[in-house]
């Protein structure tokens, strides 16, 4: 997943965005609580797992102050011990030799040498501040997806954006889920009102462009994935997987349907065509929430199951009974995920996804598309009796980017522009980049412009715990800790649970430097002029104070109340722990403060190791509404342009003769897992799977080099012959191309791979979201 947002605390609960100068609080002074509990030989201790979006709780046994072992924790209320290759080899994280433990500083030479931390804080402070003092539209910022999995990565890195004053915010996001946030945001009036399947309800799902086998779950939060989706099967449900290649998930699918990659949003239309066309709309209680609905049943009678099939390669009679399957099943659901979201029509097919689960009567009921209440979704005061009187319409492109005109959506811009806002010249070009938790010159496109880019910058800062293929470019690293030297609650993914519960975990260890609070406060006081010396405990207390008076201002039985008499009442005495406390006890499940006996307290999540199970998903659809209607918003201006687009693609020509799409693995996540023994053990999987046919066709051997070629550029890589794919489409994992030089990951550069954005043209975005292409890509494919 992507760049968390603050939103993703359901608007929910905090604006982070506060003022260096904000009023102090109790925490002034403080410092980080080293915690030593649980540090006896021979003691275990429960936690959640860091490293995807499953959340699955965790037993670690510590023996000698280390790990001694990692499994699933039978206990958690959400989990029920479930672990996957990466959880079980998360000691192999922890202690990882290459793992930095103290900052590094590059030479005039280009080699790095550790430094102390006030040394590191001081040469950011000289380099940062002479770099941006001209022009802070120069400086830009890259958070990855790591930060959607920690306290601080959640609340610290708006503090940041702001004190650098800078619009030029990249991220993950926009290489992943952007366009989902799109599709809410234009249809809900929130880009962040993700529903997910209700899968221990549910009786049918339809899945496209997803592999819950290897990923448990994305945007989809849900430890052990596939064991719910089996016992779905066991009760007699279906499991229908759409997707070019025979995935873990389709080999386990009551049905695998085939499709030419990119084409999902036509095939969604096509089902939405045979709905409007035999009467199988059931809007249910939602009819009176719905706005646009006559003007899409003209807009999907140009998407006839024939014309569709020609597109899609889905035969016409697939599409007219995947429409009656959906509308005669009680409990049905659609998810979609990255396979359509990565592509030309991302946002089209992230919109039809929630439209098919609204027209077909699956949408906020049990079974069907639902949304999560997770514990610190605040308690708001009584609705208007309007139910009209809601909001204001989601916005985009409240500014532009310098070079060409991308719209800004959610506050960033693309990162496929970010090479070109380095490399062109002009007022505001960019020649500062920070980067947090994240390795852009693998994971964006047209990794090899980027390369050539980062070296042309003024100033690079990283905080990130490697050096990696983007960090060696930096001019200063500072390393966070390992992710068990901090306390654990899940603020962003809590929203896209499959099951309400709440969870909080102490840290296991003390860190071996800065928190990655106090690192990222740190950043943000320097780039605000406050300096390197300064307190960064300043930025802590000033967003928990805001976070005290958003709670006042939002809970109806706390408006009395003032901030310093709410601070005084809090028992947790960590900083973030404190930020988690303050919205489970003004949330919707809380105590607010003692004034609902028996409500939700932080002592509760400490004495509950394995969590506080709070009951199924509920209908809640009044509560996600922000659109100035008060309607669900089905045909938006932006999405009658992108349906007029997609009209006209029905009738575009065939296909090349190869397409390629990226594919995920259990034992991966992010680049950096490729630096864990454990998860890299057992066949090279960096390599270009291709049909027997294509294979045949091109003279190609298995396990023979070949060169692929793309119209951005090129790489050479094993191929290896399957018939999971369909004819004409090949298969390339993401995050490989450990083969640079400068950088400290042994393990990932003994299987180096190639690099699968070499191949990827930045300039091919879905254009409302921003989001790069990365599947379907034409290539060609010859022996090396």
């Amino acid at each position: 997943m992507g760049k968390l947002r603050r939103d993703w605390i359901q608007h929910d609960c905090i604006d982070a965005v506060v003022s260096m100068q904000s009023e102090t609080s109790p925490l002034v002074g403080a410092r980080r609580i080293r915690y030593d509990r649980g540090m006896s030989e021979g003691s275990v201790h429960y936690t959640t797992c860091p490293l995807c979006e499953a959340t699955c709780g965790i037993e670690i046994a510590l023996r000698d102050g280390t790990i001694s072992r990692v499994v699933g924790d039978r206990q958690d209320v959400f989990g029920r011990g479930f672990i996957c290759p990466k959880g079980a080899s998360l000691a192999q994280v922890h202690d990882d030799p290459d793992r930095l433990r103290a900052p590094l500083v590059r030479e005039a030479g280009g080699e790095f040498r550790e430094v102390s931390w006030e040394d590191a804080f001081a040469h950011v402070e000289a380099r940062l501040l002479s770099a941006i003092r001209e022009d802070r539209r120069s400086a830009a910022i890259y958070l990855g997806n790591p930060n959607v999995h920690s306290i601080a990565g959640t609340f610290l890195p708006r503090e940041l954006i702001r004190a650098l004053g800078t619009r030029n915010v990249f991220s993950a996001t926009t290489v992943d889920q952007m366009p989902k946030y799109v599709a809410c945001g234009l249809m809900y009036g929130d880009p962040y009102a993700i529903s997910v399947p209700d899968l221990d309800r549910t009786d049918y799902l339809l899945v496209l462009g997803a592999n819950p086998w290897a990923s448990n779950g994305s945007l989809c939060t849900a430890p052990d994935f596939p064991g719910r989706v089996k016992q779905m099967l066991e009760r007699g449900g279906r499991l229908v997987v759409v997707d070019p290649r025979r995935t873990r998930t389709a080999e386990h699918a009551s049905e695998h349907i085939r499709i030419r990659p990119g084409s999902d949003a036509h095939l969604l239309l096509g089902i939405a065509h045979v709905a409007f066309r035999d009467g199988l709309v059931r809007l249910g209680p939602l009819a009176s929430r719905v706005a646009g609905l006559e003007q899409l049943r003209e807009q999907v009678g140009r998407f006839r199951p024939e014309v569709v099939a020609a597109r899609t390669g889905v035969p016409a009679e697939t599409v007219e009974r995947l429409a009656r399957e959906l509308a005669e099943t009680p409990r049905a659901v659609v998810y979609g995920r990255i396979g359509t979201q990565t592509v030309p029509f991302g946002t089209l097919a992230a919109w039809a996804v929630d439209l098919l689960n609204l027209i077909f009567g699956h949408l906020d009921v049990p079974g069907g598309a639902m949304w999560a209440r997770p514990a610190h979704a605040p308690e708001r005061a009584k609705k208007s009796p309007d139910p009209h009187s809601r909001g204001s319409d989601f916005k985009m492109g409240r500014w532009t980017s310098r070079v060409h005109g991308y719209p800004e959506v959610v506050g960033e811009f693309p990162v496929a522009t970010l090479g070109d806002e380095i490399e062109t010249p002009g007022d505001g070009q960019v020649r500062v980049l920070i980067t947090v938790a994240g390795n852009p010159l693998l994971s964006a496109p047209n990794s090899a412009q980027l390369e050539r880019a980062l070296p042309s910058l003024r100033f690079m800062l990283s905080v990130d715990p490697y050096l990696n293929e983007t960090t060696r470019h930096a001019h200063v690293i500072l390393p966070p800790p390992s992710p068990l030297t901090r306390s654990h609650y899940d603020f962003n993914l809590a929203g896209l649970a499959v099951r309400n519960r709440a969870k909080w975990s102490p840290p296991l260890f003390a860190g071996d430097g800065p928190s990655e609070a106090e690192i990222l406060a740190r950043l943000a006081l320097i780039a605000a002029g406050e300096g390197a010396s300064a307190d960064p405990n300043r930025v802590l207390a000033a967003i928990e104070a805001q976070m005290l008076r958003a709670a006042i201002r939002r809970h109806p039985q706390l408006h009395e109340k003032r901030p310093e008499a709410l601070a005084s009442a809090l028992v947790a005495r960590d900083p973030l722990d404190r930020y988690v406390e303050i919205m489970i006890r003004a949330g919707v499940y809380g105590d607010a403060f003692g004034e609902k006996p028996g409500g939700l307290t932080f002592e509760r999540l400490r004495e509950s190791p394995h969590g506080i199970d709070l009951g199924p998903l509920e209908p809640q659809l009044a509560d996600k509404l922000r659109t100035a209607s008060g309607c669900i918003e089905l045909m938006s201006e932006p999405i009658r342009r992108e349906l007029a687009r997609l009209v006209a693609d029905l009738a575009a020509p065939p296909a090349a003769e190869l397409v390629l799409i990226g594919r995920r693995d259990l034992r991966s996540n992010n680049s950096w897992m490729h630096n864990v023994p454990n998860l890299m053990r057992g066949r090279p999987r960096c390599t270009l799977q291709i049909h027997p046919d294509d294979a045949v066709r091109l003279s190609i051997l298995d396990g023979q080099p070949v060169h692929v070629k793309s119209s951005a550029g090129q790489l050479s890589v094993v191929a290896e012959i399957c018939d999971s794919l369909m004819p004409g489409v090949v298969s390339l994992p993401h995050g490989f191309g450990h083969d640079r030089p400068g950088t400290r990951q042994r393990v990932a550069e003994a299987h180096a791979g190639a690099n699968f954005n070499l191949l990827t043209d930045s300039t091919q975005l879905d254009p409302l979201s921003g989001n790069a292409v990365l599947n379907g890509i034409e290539v060609q494919v010859s022996p090396a």
